[in-house]
């Protein structure tokens, strides 16, 4: 099969017809890329109006590198404009949101890289994952505080009047205890420990063996090394969740410091912003976004964190969002720039 570069596709996609215009909403994690097209003249409906969805692998740079994550998120936003019918011309307003923006650096290195893609009108915008994660959950405002874990794990806040806050998101060498990294990775190591003599027993190390397909805890090591990328590591999240479920000692407690480290992330945003007023008790979203967050039988990690939150700022109310992150992102631009439209592109319900 021919292979062709971003740039070639973008050249391909400019044949296509002049239509409507639209926004692009990228969320890039750890283990994958989400690309949404959305219409600029946009009713708040429900469901919103989504043109297309595209998915890729991983983009945060810190992970696969620089080239490689930009090679991705620009086959993302090839392949969904081509599926709506859309050129770039039709583009008003792009936001990326990826994991690994972490500094103003970041964000203008990739400024740059998107305005050598799209026309000069084109408005764009740069932002860490975890932004987009909190407008899926309030709709494109800025406010209240965001829990992501999934591969990866942070916290992120905002004020009312813009001051921002975060905590954890350094990546696992320093740190993400309580992502699906963290947990999956203390679990190896339990199982090495008990395999060596240095800590208990747990059924970790059948149930982990058996998933991986290896006969020994030997070959553990050989497995981890391999291919040391966060998201295969982090697969094994569902392995330590039974386990737990089953009544392992050794998982149990790993889960159970997770829900500590998560729950302190988003206790340390909140306090720095002060997002529950002088008493804890002022209310503010709390959105919870990831697979480590999600119910099982009778694990629920994302109900434990906000007993914990709510223990310490009852004014939290937990929500789980409707709509993907991706769309969060491209709500995020599509409020940006919804004073610059003109009358007949926008609706506001």
């Amino acid at each position: 099969m021919q292979r062709h570069t971003g740039r070639e596709m973008w050249d391909d996609e400019c044949q296509s017809p002049r239509m409507g215009s639209v926004i692009l909403g990228v969320d890039g994690g750890a283990s994958n890329t989400v690309c949404v097209c959305i219409p600029a003249a946009m009713p708040f409906a429900d469901p919103l109006p989504v043109l297309s969805r595209t998915v890729a692998g991983c983009s945060n740079h810190n992970s696969v590198g620089e080239d490689r994550a930009r090679e991705t998120l620009d086959r993302v936003m090839t392949q969904a404009l081509l599926k709506a019918r859309r050129r770039r011309s039709n583009v008003c307003a792009v936001c990326l949101a990826v994991a690994g923006v972490n500094h103003p650096i970041d964000q203008q290195r990739m400024l740059d890289w998107l305005r050598e893609l799209f026309p000069s009108h084109v408005k764009l915008f740069v932002e860490n994952d975890a932004v987009a994660a909190l407008a899926s959950g309030t709709m494109g405002k800025l406010h209240g505080c965001v829990l992501i874990a999934g591969t990866g794990t942070i916290a992120y806040g905002f004020t009312s009047d813009g001051r921002e806050a975060r905590a954890a998101g350094a990546g696992p060498v320093l740190g993400d205890w309580g992502s699906g990294y963290g947990i999956s990775a203390q679990a190896l190591t339990a199982v090495v420990r008990a395999y060596d003599g240095r800590g208990p027993e747990t059924v970790l190390t059948n149930n982990i063996l058996d998933f991986l397909g290896l006969a020994s805890p030997d070959e553990l090591i050989g497995w981890t090394y391999e291919d040391q990328s966060w998201a295969r590591i982090a697969d094994l999240l569902p392995v330590v969740v039974e386990s737990a479920e089953h009544g392992d000692e050794v998982a149990n407690k790993i889960l159970h410091n997770s829900v500590g480290e998560l729950a302190s992330s988003v206790k340390a945003v909140v306090r720095r912003l002060e997002l529950g007023g002088e008493d804890g008790k002022h209310p503010f979203p709390l959105v919870m976004v990831g697979k480590v967050l999600e119910a099982n039988k009778r694990w629920d990690i994302g109900k434990e964190v906000i007993d914990c939150v709510t223990r310490s700022y009852p004014g939290a109310y937990p929500i789980h969002p409707k709509v993907e992150p991706a769309v969060g992102a491209a709500l995020l631009a599509w409020n940006a720039i919804a004073s610059e439209l003109d009358g007949d592109l926008r609706t506001v319900a």
